[in-house]
């Protein structure tokens, strides 16, 4: 077992973080392993208010949803190709040939 720690990479959004190795480095919110583009993807893309996202993740605070909104908005290239390198359609065309 490694004991070698984890670059932790502040952004100048309070609750979101890059850690090397933790969900392929995207954006997270700190604390956690919820990826920025998780919550955009299938929550605020769907429409969803913050209430309704705090109710379905209730240890998150509403200042940590904000903070991930934020961080999309200011980045919106980046939680886009990490929203497409995430997706079901991705992985199909990539490696579904490979689970068969």
């Amino acid at each position: 077992m490694s004991t070698r720690r984890k670059k932790i990479s502040p952004t100048p959004y309070p609750h979101i973080v890059k850690i090397e190795g933790v969900c392929g480095g995207e954006a997270i919110i700190k604390g956690t392993r919820i990826a920025v583009w998780h919550i955009v993807d299938y929550y605020y893309r769907a429409g969803m208010s913050i209430e309704e996202i705090l109710a379905d993740w209730d240890y998150l605070t509403p200042a940590q949803v904000f903070s991930a909104l934020a961080y999309y908005h200011d980045n919106k290239e980046e939680i886009e190709r990490a929203r497409q390198l995430n997706s079901y359609e991705y992985w199909q065309e990539n490696y579904a040939h490979v689970a068969a």
